[in-house]
């Protein structure tokens, strides 16, 4: 049997509590290179997020820069 799992997007909001920085320090980490980048929800929308396993990942890959 397989395990189902869901995938969930996250938007800015969201992040903050996830990842322990605020939005403008986010966006920072963007232009840096340093943070995912998100993607937009629809075409040509603004509304834009992120996969959360993307941040989990980079949640991940930081605590192992740290060591």
């Amino acid at each position: 049997m397989q395990k189902s799992r869901n995938i969930r997007t996250l938007r800015m909001r969201d992040l903050p509590s996830k990842v322990g920085y605020q939005p403008s320090t986010i966006y920072g980490l963007i232009a840096q290179g340093k943070f995912p980048k998100p993607f937009k929800l629809t075409p040509g929308g603004r509304a834009a997020g992120w996969l959360e396993t993307d941040i989990d990942n980079w949640i991940t890959s930081a605590l192992g820069d740290q060591s």
